[in-house]
């Protein structure tokens, strides 16, 4: 049982590094994203210029950053809660309604993003689809690919919940989901 336990605690320390890796290069790409819009803002009010790509660049980024951001949110438990039934419980309770609610209330949504995303993605691909506006990005698949990579990342993370849902349910004591000064990640 020791065994089985090391491992699901290795997986889902590996899926915390993948999502906690993926939030820091979001966190330079919303550094750009404020840049970005620093510059459209400029150039459209004080030199009455602006171009449609700068425009839809912070609109794709902002979607990056939401969407490949859900992950790590939830990694670092950043994601509304609504507290009825939860605070105040012991460790053992909360892991249930995790684990419960990451198998059949998360991971079927997921599944459906995913899906769908992925037709909408595909679709888009096969058309080779562009921005509708003159001026605008090319490879609009590449935004409607993020779809599906939010159910990715954000499931691999349902995961790594519901795994350690799961060790503490079986062991009794609470595993930490993020890293902390004092304690490593378990």
């Amino acid at each position: 049982m020791s065994g089985l336990i090391n491992g699901i605690r290795l997986v889902a320390g590996l899926i915390d590094r993948i999502n906690e890796f993926v939030g820091q290069i979001l966190a330079w790409l919303a550094l750009l994203l404020v840049l970005n819009v620093f510059m459209v803002v400029v150039l459209r009010y004080l030199f009455s210029s602006g171009d449609v790509w700068m425009q839809e660049t912070y609109i794709w980024m902002h979607a990056f950053v939401f969407m490949l951001g859900a992950g790590f949110t939830l990694l670092h438990d950043g994601h509304v809660r609504i507290d009825l039934i939860y605070s105040g419980a012991s460790d053992r309770y909360k892991a249930f309604v995790n684990f419960f609610g990451s198998i059949f209330l998360a991971a079927p949504v997921l599944w459906l993003i995913y899906a769908r995303g992925m037709d909408f993605f595909y679709r888009s691909f096969s058309r080779l689809e562009t921005s509708p506006e003159a001026g605008g990005l090319p490879a609009l698949y590449i935004l409607k690919g993020v779809i599906p990579a939010l159910a990715i990342f954000l499931g691999l993370q349902v995961f790594s919940m519901a795994i350690r849902s799961l060790d503490t349910i079986i062991t009794g004591e609470r595993v930490r989901l993020v890293e902390d000064e004092d304690e490593p990640l378990t």
